[in-house]
């Protein structure tokens, strides 16, 4: 029986027409600014919402930091389903970031819950910014599931790298 780390079960994560897409698209630098730019919205947001919980002071901006760290959510998602395309040639669920694609779900489900039970009233203020605390929790769970898939992609291509240069690896 053969392990994962065998050579006949071994998946890289980009084949190499995948790899090319991947950089040279549009997608790939504007996805490598959202993701930033999105964590410093999720940093500030975050510090918001403690605020608010601890003092009882700044409803309102704590309020609206999730909301707008929700648009930079879906901006980010959307953005990233084109690069899956563009990639991968399916908009979701591509075998290489499937388990990030489901966690990423769950993330979009709770901050889509924030902003109907925001609209709607269904829930009191304090309810409201736990439920954003849970988003957010699954957004760190999500963007650590990210980070370690880029740390691969960048320990393979230092492979293959090492490999066209006849240097073992």
């Amino acid at each position: 029986m053969q392990n994962e780390s065998s050579p006949g079960n071994y998946r890289p994560l980009y084949s190499e027409e995948e790899r090319i897409r991947r950089d040279t698209s549009v997608w790939t630098l504007i996805q490598g600014i959202l993701a930033p730019v999105q964590f410093v919205v999720f940093l500030v947001s975050l510090a918001l919402v403690v605020r608010f919980l601890i003092t009882g002071e700044g409803e309102s901006a704590a309020i609206w930091s999730v909301v707008i760290k929700t648009i930079t959510l879906y901006t980010i998602m959307i953005t990233g389903c084109i690069w899956e395309k563009v990639v991968f040639d399916c908009y979701l669920f591509a075998p290489a970031f499937y388990w990030e694609d489901v966690v990423s779900m769950l993330v979009l489900a709770l901050h889509t819950a924030y902003l109907l039970a925001l609209f709607y009233g269904w829930l009191n203020l304090q309810a409201l910014m736990y439920l954003a605390l849970a988003a957010y929790g699954t957004y760190v769970i999500n963007a650590a599931q990210f980070l370690l898939k880029l740390r691969a992609a960048r320990l393979q291509s230092q492979q293959l790298h090492a490999g066209s240069m006849g240097v073992a690896a």
